[in-house]
């Protein structure tokens, strides 16, 4: 941690899980919610499923040790705009809460974010200004429509609007044609992401993102 830069809250970073029997060590991607001195904090989603992140969460103890890799790039909302949108799921939960931290007094604009539980909901502190909408879907689904459909519902804005959307797959790929085609946004006033696709793991849908990124790339 002595090595770890400073002011890097919204940066991801790679969390490597030892493996049994000498298996390759597994590595999973995470968020920088908030920094201090030699110390960061990383919220987890647990799992009913026990995968390795979730394993891990669950029996660690302090004092415990885990190798961090990183940081990588922040990738931050442009805070030069009219209102503001932000849109994830429970995994874009640190980001999300960082860019709130960023955004100005007299900000305008929503936040919605999808969660499986109401004991899943958060207190985030938004400005005066800023609708935050909790959207409660327990059992997400592989189409996406059910962010989509949300967002799509949501009163649109005057003037120029900065988005900042990241969540499951097929929710992004809806997202993304929507804020894209219909609102005819651009690069400067959009960043979306997927975090993770239901059923795969995070090596399945890194290969999807790049599957996904080279079919835009030859239409």
């Amino acid at each position: 941690m002595a090595r770890f830069p400073d002011k890097q809250e919204s940066a991801y970073i790679k969390l490597i899980f030892p493996q049994e029997n000498g298996t390759r060590p597994l590595m999973r991607t995470y968020t920088v919610r908030h920094q201090r001195h030699q110390e960061i904090d990383v919220d987890f989603v647990i799992h009913e499923a026990s995968g390795p992140a979730s394993t891990w969460a669950r029996s660690a103890q302090v004092g415990d040790k885990i190798l961090v890799g990183g940081p990588g790039p922040k990738k931050l909302l442009n805070t030069d705009a009219d209102w503001f949108l932000l849109v994830g799921d429970m995994t874009a939960l640190p980001a999300i809460s960082v860019n709130i931290s960023q955004l100005p007094t007299h900000a305008r604009g929503y936040v919605v974010i999808e969660i499986l539980d109401n004991s899943d909901i958060q207190d985030l502190t938004v400005p005066e200004n800023i609708d935050l909408h909790w959207l409660l879907n327990p059992h997400p689904d592989p189409s996406g429509e059910t962010l989509g459909r949300y967002v799509e519902n949501l009163n649109w804005l005057p003037g120029k609007v900065s988005a900042w959307v990241a969540s499951e797959f097929s929710s992004m790929q809806k997202l993304r044609k929507y804020l894209k085609q219909t609102r005819l946004l651009n690069k400067e006033q959009l960043y979306i992401s997927s975090y993770w696709k239901i059923g795969n793991d995070e090596d399945q849908h890194k290969t999807e993102k790049r599957q996904d990124a080279q079919q835009r790339e030859t239409t």
